[in-house]
């Protein structure tokens, strides 16, 4: 049954990249129709070959997204959280009563099998008097072997609907600006300098290949929170008396910096 439910992620599944990977972990931990099973975060990591953060975010995409449920009243035998994933569930329904596929369905389709040794690596666990179904935060958990022996290795099939774009044909959205304003970077930098490292960005970004527009939102705020703030006291070298006005033909860059200190060094200081 593990491997249906974890076909039906790969063929039928809207989530994309971590998340269908961890999507399709837990599907391969169903033990039958209900699609019903447990799994630690540190387990997802280990075999999604994520990074904490990203488990956490690609399960907490899945639950907005309805294709995965916590199931607050159940923990696994190490405190493993239990989801149900009730789209591919009623999927392999469909296909039970249309005759391709005979699933056992025991019991509730909310409640886990009972029918194990309490205790042991696949039990169902103990009962969690509280909901839990609000407010959810993936936690960290013990970690925990799998339910069967087989997980996938990769995943061999794209549903990405999101479109890519250039760098180019990012703009500074209503959600940039909030970004700015929150963190206090609008006033840091002020808008002729935001304007100005806008563009810097973009020229150096024209040669990336397509993103996604969220991609190259995160780009973009990196890139802006390492810009300096702007410094008009700073004196420019080559503003010094003495200093070379204009770059010198057949000088290199540095070339033409020392030249710059050099000539402000031999200006008199009224200290001699």
């Amino acid at each position: 049954m593990s491997y249906d439910a974890r076909e039906w992620v790969w063929d039928h599944s809207h989530s994309k990249g971590t998340a269908r990977m961890v999507l399709a972990l837990i599907a391969d931990r169903c033990l039958d129709g209900r699609c019903i099973a447990y799994a630690s975060v540190p387990t997802l990591m280990k075999r999604a070959n994520a990074s904490r953060t990203a488990v956490r975010d690609a399960l907490a995409k899945l639950i907005a997204d309805g294709e995965l449920v916590v199931l607050g009243d159940r923990k696994g035998p190490r405190g493993e959280t239990y989801y149900h994933l009730p789209d591919t569930a009623r999927f392999l329904a469909e296909q039970a009563a249309e005759g391709d596929r005979n699933p056992t369905f025991e019991g509730t389709e909310s409640d886990p099998a009972d029918s194990f040794e309490p205790g042991t690596e696949s039990g169902p666990g103990e009962r969690n008097p509280a909901p839990g179904r609000h407010g959810f935060r993936p936690g960290g958990g013990a970690d925990s072997d799998p339910q069967n022996g087989r997980e996938p290795k990769v995943n061999g099939k794209s549903s990405s609907s999101t479109p890519l774009i250039t760098a180019d044909q990012w703009e500074i959205d209503d959600a940039a600006r909030a970004w700015l304003e929150h963190h206090g970077h609008l006033d840091r930098l002020g808008e002729p300098t935001l304007q100005s490292a806008h563009e810097k960005w973009r020229t150096y970004r024209t040669t990336y290949p397509p993103r996604t527009a969220a991609a190259w939102a995160a780009d973009w705020r990196a890139w802006i929170t390492r810009e300096h703030t702007p410094t008009p006291g700073r004196p420019n070298l080559y503003d010094l008396p003495g200093g070379t006005p204009t770059p010198t033909p057949g000088m290199t860059r540095s070339e033409q910096h020392m030249a710059a200190l050099l000539a402000a060094l031999d200006e008199p200081t009224g200290t001699e």
